[in-house]
């Protein structure tokens, strides 16, 4: 035992001090203390000696620079630059692009909460209160879904011009050129409100006040732009669209095919220096009622009248929609959701070099710009829009779960309505916090690039979810659909959501992790430009200096992941209440665990570690999973750690704590390297797999609040237009459930008296009438149970037509039928 002694003194202090990550120097003083100790205490002195010796060999060539730079960072830099995945322009321009907030804490293994916890609290000015509760509110009221949807295929003209006169089109744009000069999280509001009655109306909304023009033209344009055509488009005077995707050219927009020649041409009655367009883009939204188009394309100099480069690269122009030879072709027609998206065709097209977004300093920086400006439009547009959808699809699923009976019971009674109820409930908690979260970031002054993939990415897959549930609950009433369908219009639309600002599957298996583990890692993209440095010796002074860093900081993920998993993260310092405190410490965990698996990943496969994109999209999962749990521990801080909030955040803590381990599961079941993956199994579950779905009981009680009237419930509808006016069926249901419940206990009190009764009234009145004269009941109690059949068959009630109203326009055209003709 003795001779044990000294090397089990050498591992405590190696994985102490690995743990709490204390210095080299720090490690060595107390390995050799300990060793003092054990030699004293009576230890093997030759076994002592060879643990002081190992001490030694470790620590001494890493502490004196003149041993360690030349025989041992410098080897290192030369394996490191063999494995250094290479980098095209385009994919530096976008691991550069963006800022590294709370999420470079997650993939350190050792997050700091104090950075994420002492974030103040996203709130909106009392101006952009007021403009929330005032002209969005109206705006709301305003909307007739089945009118924009249907009837129309279009917003009404009064709406049209309601939306342009009060600055909805310029919620962003600064005030001195016009605007409302609003905060990017009163953007989100406004969004998620607009979303929560109609999907129409917030895309919209939406379009001008994310990657557009207005953005593009406040972070580049020139003065001069600015002055021109921010007030423009701020008034909606001017409509804008950007025309970025094309036949050829969607998601990757590097390969763009539309060009622009530079060349001589007239404008304004003048020969100037421009570029001659030729383009072919669809699916661009406000693209059949712009008057400014924003155009990327690949620019071109072969004639050298710019300089001595023929391929300028990607750039950006704004075109007036009359410019001869731009063409705005007819309306696409996506999924009965008809904002207003089509194609745009241009050959010749001739703009001035002063059109182009920043001039002619900014030609060729198109890239550079998108990437900059595309995570805007991911952070705030999309993720509000599944926000507003889902909150809203939450408390009215559980509302009229409430009210809709069948055989005797509130459906929502029913285990499995409960548990698709619990489904809804948590996933609309996680997208409410994931969405402000991100908005707020925004507002912070960040660009959230990686945040803002992970917001896109889960925020709608979420909603997706979530309109599913809520489809299955209300059974033929989300089918059936017409002026009192909520839901029908949320079900087709949800796929454009997937679809729009990079396709879901592509956003997952590429960007989530192949951005976040090279933007967000404490070292990696500091090792990568030190390693490109072009003077020797600062290559090697710098590459030293991060190195080891990096190496200190895997050794300590790697007990830390260890630790974790021996103790199921049950032990160890950790913020929060009694309550959360568990939760903090299971995230701890699976940042080491995600640590660990990046480095290995990115040592072991290298630049082939892009192609492995089932491998890139789970550690994505990972990482999106930490980084939603963060948003609601700290939406559930910032509203005070509400008692009632916690069956939702515990909810959807458990179960994105399920989906990690399922992701690292799979991720080390398929490593490439299938040993590695073995011994990354004992490492990361060393007494196995634990996390498990939300039970029964917690289900049970996250469902229960959204079919009762209580604060909880109130917070996670807080937001969403749920005014319970003719033109809002939704906002109507929602409004019975108080009075429901309180008619419950007399509508059990009369069932149970007219079962055991020998009534001859068939019908409701009659029996109520019966109910009266035989003293179950008051004529109080009448007019309630009479108020609850009324409420519930507004609830229950679907829509149906006469024939000719469901044909379109064109069938009367063709047929000339007159009922077709009077209902188009």
């Amino acid at each position: 035992m003795s001779v044990a002694i000294p090397f089990l003194a050498f591992l405590f202090a190696g994985a102490f001090a690995a743990y709490h990550r204390l210095r080299l120097a720090v490690w060595a003083a107390l390995t050799a203390c300990l060793l003092l100790a054990c030699w004293l205490l009576g230890a093997s002195p030759a076994a002592t000696a060879v643990a002081a010796l190992l001490v030694a060999l470790v620590a001494l060539p890493l502490l004196l620079p003149g041993i360690r730079k030349p025989y041992i960072t410098a080897p290192l830099l030369g394996f490191y630059t063999r494995i250094l995945p290479p980098l095209s322009d385009t994919e530096r321009t976008a691991i550069e692009s963006g800022t590294v907030g709370f999420e470079g804490q997650l993939f350190s293994g050792k997050p700091d909460w104090s950075q994420l916890l002492s974030q103040p609290k996203p709130e909106l000015t009392a101006e952009e209160q007021a403009y929330l509760d005032g002209p969005c509110e109206q705006l709301c009221r305003m909307v007739d879904d089945w009118d924009i949807t249907h009837v129309r295929a279009d917003l009404p003209p009064e709406m049209w011009e309601f939306v342009k006169t009060q600055g909805f089109f310029g919620l962003n744009i600064p005030k001195e050129y016009g605007g409302l000069g609003f905060s990017a999280l009163m953007n989100h509001k406004v969004i998620q409100k607009l979303a929560s009655i109609s999907s129409v109306v917030s895309s919209t909304v939406g379009v001008p006040n994310s990657l557009g023009p207005a953005e593009l033209l406040m972070h580049y344009g020139t003065e001069e732009q600015k002055r021109h055509y921010l007030p423009r488009l701020a008034d909606g005077t001017d409509v804008p669209c950007f025309a970025l995707t094309g036949p050829f050219a969607g998601s990757d927009a590097t390969s763009i095919p539309d060009y622009g020649i530079v060349a001589m041409g007239e404008w304004g009655g003048a020969q100037v220096l421009g570029i001659r367009l030729t383009l072919n883009k669809r699916y661009i939204t406000l693209a059949p009622v712009a008057t400014l188009v924003g155009v990327a394309f690949r620019m071109y100099d072969p004639d050298g009248l710019l300089g001595d480069k023929p391929d300028i690269g990607i750039s950006l122009a704004l075109v007036p929609a009359d410019t001869p030879g731009l063409e705005i072709g007819r309306r696409h027609f996506p999924l009965n959701t008809p904002f207003q998206n089509g194609p745009i065709h241009g050959e010749g097209v001739f703009v001035p070099l002063s059109q182009l977004i920043g001039g002619e300093d900014y030609a060729g920086r198109g890239w550079q710009m998108l990437m900059e400006c595309l995570s805007i439009g991911r952070s705030i547009t999309l993720p509000s829009t599944a926000s507003g959808g889902a909150k809203m699809a939450a408390v009215v699923t559980g509302a009229y779960a409430r009210i809709r009976k069948q055989f005797g019971l509130s459906i929502g009674r029913f285990e499995g309505v409960q548990e698709a109820l619990s489904r809804i409930a948590g996933k609309a908690y996680a997208i409410s916090a994931l969405s402000q979260a991100t908005a707020a970031a925004v507002s912070r002054g960040e660009n959230p690039a990686v945040p803002s993939t992970i917001a896109k990415y889960h925020c709608t897959e979420m909603g997706r979810e979530v309109v599913k549930d809520a489809m299955d609950v209300h059974g033929g009433k989300g089918i059936i659909l017409g002026p009192r369908n909520y839901l029908g219009r949320g079900w087709q639309a949800t796929p454009i959501s997937i679809t729009v600002e990079g396709a879901n599957i592509m956003t997952r298996s590429l960007m989530i992790f192949g951005q976040g583990a090279i933007l967000c890692h404490p070292w990696v993209l500091k090792e990568m430009k030190a390693a490109q440095l072009e003077d020797p010796a600062q290559r090697l002074e710098e590459f030293d200096k991060y190195l080891f860093r990096h190496i200190g900081a895997a050794i300590s993920n790697a007990v830390r992941a260890f630790w974790y998993g021996l103790t199921f993260a049950k032990v160890g310092r950790a913020p929060g209440d009694a309550y959360t405190r568990r939760f903090y410490r299971k995230l701890d965990r699976y940042s080491a665990t995600l640590a660990v698996m990046a480095d290995t990943s990115m040592l072991l496969l290298g630049g082939k570690l892009k192609f492995k994109e089932s491998l890139s999209g789970r550690l994505g999962d990972v990482l999106s999973q930490l980084y939603i749990c963060s948003a609601m521990l700290k939406r559930y801080q910032d509203e005070g750690a509400p008692e009632g909030d916690q069956p939702l955040l515990a909810w959807a803590v458990h179960d994105a704590v399920n989906k990690i381990e399922t992701a690292l599961s799979l991720a080390l079941r398929n490593f490439p390297i299938r040993p590695m993956g073995w011994l990354l199994w004992l490492l990361v579950f060393p007494l196995g797999r634990r996390a498990q779905a939300p039970g029964d009981r917690l289900s049970r009680r996250a469902a229960a609040l959204l079919m009762t009237p209580c604060d909880a419930r109130a917070r996670l509808a807080e937001g969403v237009f749920l005014t319970p006016c003719a033109n809002n069926p939704a906002g109507r249901i929602d409004s019975y459930l108080p009075k429901v419940v309180l008619a419950e206990p007399v509508e059990r009190k009369f069932l149970k008296a007219l079962k055991h009764s020998d009534i001859e009234a068939l019908e409701f009145a009659g029996q109520l009438e019966e109910g009266v004269r035989e003293g179950w009941i008051t004529a109080e109690e009448r007019a309630q149970l009479e108020e609850l059949r009324a409420m519930t068959l507004d609830a229950i009630t679907v829509d149906d037509f006469d024939p000719a109203e469901l044909r379109s326009a064109g069938y009367a055209r063709l047929h000339g039928t007159p009922g077709a003709r009077a209902a188009a």
